[in-house]
């Protein structure tokens, strides 16, 4: 497939065709208030790390969001085990406060649900590692989302990221995917994202009863999510694997 990958900060009247391309995130995923108040910000304030790819058509089938942000700084050094939120605030506080930024974060890689198993997540990521390098960057870390952590809700994150086949590549897909990109295993991000919520609001986003106390497998969720009945809400934390990117 022929694709054409532009930035926002190139394209910026782009910006609705972007956030209105279809994706297959689960619905309580867009439920985390830090990506809530962060992810839009992104085009706006950062709109060189947002691509996005069209077809021959001129249609938007994939885009790739990432951030950069400070490191090697005091208080820092490591990734984060608050992963995928935590990274996002350092990137926006960093911007705010005048920060030279060291690294780049993926954010996200979205392919339209269409044109999934095309290979154009692959192409995506060598994109973003592309135009992390064209702004001068050493290296591009990743909190992923293991795309088939679902099918093992109860597998701890340790166990499975650290699953490879027989050719010693990931067991998983995506982190599959990242690992032919040049990329290592750094370390798991325990609470990579969480999502609270009321137990009508979690009725609403699965169309689950939501009304027994204890872990609830959800379709798409990577872990359990803890029911609390008698409190009124439930929580969801999600694991996500940091993997590096030397460019």
């Amino acid at each position: 497939m022929e694709l054409k990958v532009s930035s926002l900060a190139e394209r910026p009247d782009d910006v609705d065709r972007v956030f209105g391309m279809a994706d297959s995130w689960p619905e309580f995923v867009s439920r985390d208030i830090v990506a809530n108040y962060h992810y839009g910000r992104i085009a706006r304030e950062l709109a060189a790390y947002v691509l996005f790819a069209e077809d021959e058509r001129g249609e938007v089938v994939a885009t790739a969001f990432s951030v950069p942000f400070a490191l090697d700084v005091e208080g820092r050094g490591e990734l984060p085990v608050r992963g995928w939120d935590e990274v996002l605030m350092w990137a926006f506080a960093d911007l705010r406060l005048g920060q030279r930024p060291d690294t780049v974060s993926a954010i996200a890689v979205n392919v339209r649900p269409d044109h999934q198993g095309r290979g154009l997540s692959g192409r995506m990521l060598s994109a973003m590692r592309d135009n992390a390098r064209a702004h001068g960057f050493g290296e591009v870390v990743a909190p992923v989302r293991p795309s088939a952590k679902h099918l093992e809700p109860h597998t701890p994150i340790e166990e499975y990221a650290h699953r490879v086949r027989p050719d010693g590549l990931p067991h998983d897909p995506w982190l599959r995917v990242h690992a032919r990109a040049g990329a290592t295993v750094e370390a798991v991000a325990p609470a990579s994202m969480t999502v609270v919520g009321s137990l009508e609001q979690w009725r609403r986003w699965t169309g689950l009863p939501f009304d027994t106390r204890g872990d609830i497998e959800v379709p798409g969720a990577l872990v359990p999510v803890r029911c609390e009945p008698e409190r009124g809400y439930a929580v969801y934390v999600e694991p996500n694997v940091w993997m590096r990117h030397p460019l």
